[in-house]
């Protein structure tokens, strides 16, 4: 179970996957479970715990709203937050209640992997944190 775990958004995603996946093993016995120098999409596990994972950011921006649409991109954002849960819908309307701002409503996801359903919301500094399931 993927309780909670960074992603780096990153603009030079075969420069920066090549870091990782050169360091993650070595120093802290991570092993590579998705993904190539290619992206856009890689992530690194110990002991089946996500430890770490890298989206470009491009693709992220693509899919949610801006921090603030007066002022900055959502292609401005650099991490978020990963959540594996075992409801999207009812995580996201928790995360409403109780004053995160909606980002991207809970959608099935099948280019990010075949059972893949996400939501993404900010919470109140701004981060962003995507509530998934598969």
């Amino acid at each position: 179970m993927d309780a909670l775990h960074p992603r780096l958004l990153v603009a030079r995603f075969g420069e920066t996957f090549r870091f990782y996946d050169a360091l993650l093993p070595e120093l802290l016995g991570a092993t590579r479970t998705r993904g190539g120098d290619d992206g856009p999409y890689a992530s690194w596990d110990v002991a089946d715990q996500g430890v770490l994972s890298l989206l470009d950011r491009s693709a992220m921006a693509a899919t949610v709203a801006p921090l603030d649409t007066a002022t900055a991109s959502a292609s401005a954002d650099r991490s978020m937050l990963v959540s594996r849960v075992p409801d999207v819908d009812a995580a996201y309307a928790a995360c409403l209640a109780r004053g995160a701002t909606p980002a991207a409503p809970p959608a099935d996801r099948p280019e990010w992997g075949p059972t893949l359903r996400s939501a993404h919301v900010r919470d109140p500094e701004g981060n962003l944190w995507e509530l998934q399931s598969y």
